[in-house]
């Protein structure tokens, strides 16, 4: 579904983490799933230190963005597969499939949605090696989680001193 020429939803499932990366195999997903538990878990115990040391309001919001997109992406993970039947190219997921799920617990894939393809263009002929190709910026598929961690993350980097100090 397009939004003008600079937002659609596009149903994209991520089968591993950023970029659709992965670790390999059945147990490459469940690591990664457990990974996303235990440091969700060590998130926790940091903001409950950060309350504890009267961190400044603004470090304790960023570090629970964080957390609060690492959870939907690990309901994500854990859920989906059991919740809806397998898509493909052609075949949007269901809901609740009569015969259950395309997967088991902890290896679903993630659900990712928004993209803001903000340039479409093509390079122009005269510039070596990319002439006439495609050019796209910002090409990827992301999820509401994906911009919680990202803000938070990159927030906490460019004011750090503020919040450290």
């Amino acid at each position: 579904m397009m939004f003008g020429n600079w937002f659609e939803l596009h149903f994209t499932e991520n089968p591993g983490m950023a970029f659709g990366l992965t670790l390999g195999g059945k147990w490459g997903k469940i690591v990664l799933t457990l990974f996303r538990i235990i440091a969700s878990g060590l998130i926790i115990f940091y903001i409950r230190e950060l309350l504890r040391e009267g961190a400044k309001t603004g470090m304790i919001v960023l570090v629970s963005l964080i957390l609060a997109g690492a959870v939907g992406n690990i309901i994500d993970s854990i859920f989906y597969g059991q919740l809806f039947s397998a898509s493909s190219y052609h075949q949007i997921a269901t809901a609740l499939p009569s015969d259950g799920g395309y997967a088991p617990v902890f290896m679903g894939k993630v659900v990712d949605m928004l993209y803001f393809p903000l340039i479409d263009t093509f390079w122009p002929d005269w510039i070596p090696y990319f002439g006439g190709f495609r050019f796209q910026f910002f090409r990827p598929v992301f999820n509401i989680a994906d911009a919680a961690i990202s803000v938070g993350v990159f927030s906490i980097i460019i004011f750090r001193k503020r919040f450290l100090t």
